[in-house]
This record gives structure tokens, C-alpha cells and sequence, in this order.
């Protein structure tokens, strides 16, 4: 249960945020802002076409890319593990755990039904890191939806995403931790390539 609500937190994260530019402003204000854009290529009529699809694809894993921090993710997410991996293991671990999440995820994010995203308050624990609070409504009532981000370079980029109290970060950490008990790091990358061409 708590995968598929992951898995859900993170298709909308995807859905409903947008890469923003430099001078980003405050992490609420530039998460609204940037909605309809999202949006307008989700529901452009020129990539709903089946012959489209693979362009359309190619469109929201660019957004993807660059609404996401990976290395900041990717180092939450093995925790102190992330010290066992040398330069290139970490280069090659982050590589394959965005294109990980974006197999996963590609094809629940295309799927998009105009799902109405409420956006509530942000919090700033300081001057480089915030959590934006939103609600994404649902035929079983709202479901709450926190984006942890981080501000490098003037732009604002998430790193965590959080449903109904349960953290992206944390459910991929205790994965990690179980595999690295008995695994090498790169027994750990080796796993993760297999995941990747499987998925």
C-alpha cells in the first residue's frame, strides 16, 4: 500500500510542478505559477495521438529531469550508505535512480485525468530549504501532499515527495539499507541496472 501511494505522490509531484527559472521567488508562488504550463503539455492535442506518445514521453521526462534534484535525492535516500559509494558509483547510482523512478512512473503520469490540485501553505526551515503543502482531490476525499525542496542556483527543486505521511525518501532508504546488509555498493548498482532494463 504504502509503494502505491508513493508511486502516486510522485506522479503528481510530476504532474503538478514545473522547473522554475531563476529569481523563483518563493517555493509556493513558483509552484502555482507554473501549474497551467504543466498542464498545457499534458493536455496538448497534438501528443494525445498514440503515434504521439513516445514524444509526449520524451516531453515530461525532460520536465522530470530538471523539475527533480537527483544527487540530493539520491544521497537521502541511501542516508549514511552514500559514503560507502566512490565518485563514479555515486554518478552511476543517481543516473540509474531517476531513470529507475521515471520507468516506474512514466506511464501513471500519461495517464493524467485533470485531477484538481488545491495548493495550502509552504513552510521555510531556512533560506535554502522548504516544504510546500498541497492537496490533490480524489474520489475517496483529499489526499495531502507535501514537496520537500531545495534551492540551488535560484531554482527551487524538489527532493523529496511526502503522501498521507509517508516519504519517498524514506521508503527507497529502508530499501536501500535492507540491500547494502548483505551487498556491496556495487552489488547494489548491479541490481539497479537490472531494474532499469526490466522496466
Amino acid at each position: 500500500m504504502k509503494n502505491i501511494l508513493i508511486g502516486l505522490g510522485l506522479c503528481l509531484c510530476v504532474l503538478f510542478i514545473f522547473p522554475f527559472q531563476l529569481h523563483a521567488g518563493t517555493p509556493l508562488t513558483a509552484i502555482e505559477t507554473q501549474v497551467d504550463k504543466v498542464l498545457a503539455v499534458l493536455r496538448e492535442p497534438a501528443l494525445k495521438a498514440e503515434a504521439a506518445k513516445d514524444a509526449r514521453k520524451d516531453k515530461v521526462w525532460a520536465l522530470i529531469s530538471e523539475l527533480f534534484d537527483y544527487t540530493e535525492l539520491s544521497r537521502r535516500a541511501l542516508g549514511r550508505n552514500w559514503k560507502k559509494l566512490d565518485g563514479n558509483q555515486k554518478k552511476e547510482f543517481t543516473d540509474l535512480f531517476s531513470r529507475l523512478l521515471g520507468g516506474v512512473y512514466l506511464d501513471r503520469i500519461m495517464a493524467y485525468s485533470d485531477e484538481k490540485v488545491t495548493f495550502k501553505k509552504e513552510t521555510l526551515f531556512n533560506k535554502n530549504y522548504a516544504q510546500v503543502q498541497t492537496a490533490v482531490a480524489a474520489k475517496s476525499g483529499d489526499i495531502p501532499i507535501q514537496y520537500s525542496m531545495i534551492l540551488k542556483d535560484g531554482n527551487w527543486r524538489v527532493f523529496d515527495v511526502i503522501i498521507e505521511g509517508v516519504s519517498l525518501v524514506r521508503n527507497y532508504r529502508t530499501q536501500f539499507r535492507e540491500i547494502l546488509q548483505n551487498n556491496t555498493p556495487e552489488q547494489l548498482i548491479e541490481i539497479l541496472r537490472k531494474k532499469v532494463k526490466n522496466t
